[in-house]
């Protein structure tokens, strides 16, 4: 029966094993495409910077040209009626006007190498697309990032509690967190069955505290184990006379000093 134990123990401890290296493969997994989410938000947002400076180039331009338009237009309308009323012979103000009706063919000129006015309106309106599509590209990628956050948090806490079982092994140490009682006494045989096993993390050999009210009355040392109840024998020299245990009383990992004392 004992080297059955020991077999079922060996296969935990097998097992644990490739669950914390199943974990470790899953964190580097979890931290090589974070690193990639946030190199794609790095693109993303250099490129909506970049579209954000065109947009506003192509928004102010046409409102600064049109702005010169108007003016020079209004500048030759009144220089023109000047002119008219009073002689189409004022050699002044006949150069004042050819002076104007110059720059308004120079703006024209320019204006019409910028293309239609629709057209830049179509521009604009593209651009605005684009805008809005690397904001929501962004907006993915930061979701991502955060879940890809959560997972490697996660895995991390796999890693470490399947580190801790591994410890805890190792050393013949039930787990910290064990909190279990006694199922069944056997007082002729000087044992006591209860009710977890190595699922609840009971490890084999360890040192088990029974624990009534705030006191230790009694101490076990762990002798088989199962996946959902084992067995411990009793520390003679650890109960006293006058105490008897019961059905129910709670079981505590005992700590490591109190192991070495026991042995």
């Amino acid at each position: 029966m004992a080297k059955l134990f020991g077999i079922l123990t060996a296969i935990v401890l097998a097992s644990s094993g490739f669950v914390a290296f199943k974990n470790k493969g899953a964190y580097e997994t979890a931290f090589a495409n974070t690193q990639v989410e946030k190199d794609k938000l790095v693109t993303s947002e250099a490129r909506l910077n970049a579209v954000k400076g065109v947009l506003e180039d192509l928004i102010n331009q046409p409102a600064a040209l049109s702005a010169q338009a108007d003016t020079l237009t209004a500048t030759t309308a009144t220089e023109e009626r000047a002119n008219e009323e009073a002689n189409t012979a004022n050699t002044a103000t006949a150069a004042k006007v050819a002076g104007n009706k110059e720059k308004l063919d120079e703006f024209r000129e320019k204006t019409s190498k910028m293309g239609d006015l629709k057209e830049l309106a179509s521009k604009m309106r593209t651009t605005s697309t684009e805008l809005e599509d690397l904001t929501q590209s962004i907006a993915t990628s930061e979701a991502k990032l955060a879940n890809l956050t959560a997972q490697s948090n996660s895995t991390n806490v796999q890693v470490s509690d399947a580190k801790s079982k591994m410890d805890s092994f190792s050393s013949s140490q039930s787990l910290p967190s064990l909190k279990t009682r006694i199922r069944s006494i056997y007082p002729n045989w000087g044992f006591v069955t209860l009710a977890s096993g190595n699922n609840a993390g009971v490890v084999t050999n360890s040192t088990l505290n029974v624990v009534r009210g705030d006191q230790t009355i009694a101490k076990l040392l762990v002798t088989a184990v199962e996946s959902s109840s084992s067995s411990a024998s009793i520390i003679p020299e650890s109960l006293a006379s006058d105490v008897t245990l019961s059905v129910g009383d709670h079981v505590v990992p005992a700590s490591p000093m109190a192991k070495t004392v026991s042995n």
